[in-house]
């Protein structure tokens, strides 16, 4: 097992006690989104998976666990990098159950998806999912969750939704595009993970303030 691996594998373990938390938010989801299965996947990726994926971090600040982190026997690039992949393994079980229930509830209620909107609605999902990491964790990551949970979670959110909402009722007509939304949240990512050791790298030399 790699180090990334191991780090993300910390990570589950980390976030495992809260994961009621988790399901009674995936089952809420579901419920809102019941009679429209082909937006199920975006918004358990945009209320779940994001939140999900920042658990580590909300742990670390509550539980001190930086200290942890820092006598791991892996390099700083390593632990960062296995954060992206916890990221990147909640993305994947998220979007895998909801398209699941999507095409089971699409079936009950005789519409079922077909394949093109089955591909708009995991590409969209990709897209808030990686816009959302790519703004949240540097910021996580130089200054910690408590201290800018809002700036990080709450507007981002806000501002994908709305611009998810409005996209959506013409979805059709960006079908071309969904090529380019794998290659740019990819891209995002890869950016998001260079920003962020940049980021520590600052966060380690601050000092620390006398209590």
């Amino acid at each position: 097992m790699t180090g990334i691996a191991r780090m993300a594998l910390l990570d589950l373990r980390t976030v495992a006690p809260y994961r009621n938390q988790g399901l009674l938010l995936f089952g809420l989801v579901v419920l809102i989104d019941v009679k429209s299965p082909h937006v199920l996947v975006p918004a358990l990726v945009l209320l779940v998976t994001s939140q999900v994926a920042a658990y580590p971090f909300t742990v670390a600040d509550k539980a001190g666990l930086e200290t942890l982190y820092a006598v791991l026997p892996l390099p700083r690039r390593t632990v960062l990098y296995g954060h992206y992949a916890w990221a990147l393994a909640t993305f994947l079980g998220t979007a895998s159950a909801g398209t699941a229930l999507a095409l089971l509830l699409s079936r009950v209620q005789a519409a079922p998806l077909d394949g093109r909107t089955l591909l708009t609605m995991l590409s969209a999902s990709w897209a808030l999912f990686a816009l959302n990491v790519a703004i949240q964790f540097p910021l996580f990551i130089r200054f910690g969750y408590s201290r800018i949970s809002v700036l990080a979670t709450t507007l981002p959110l806000a501002l994908v939704m709305l611009a998810f909402v409005r996209l959506h009722p013409d979805i059709a007509s960006v079908r071309i595009w969904l090529p380019a939304l794998w290659v740019a949240g990819a891209a995002a990512i890869v950016a998001s993970a260079a920003v962020a050791q940049t980021a520590d790298r600052r966060h380690l030399r601050r000092p620390r303030r006398r209590p």
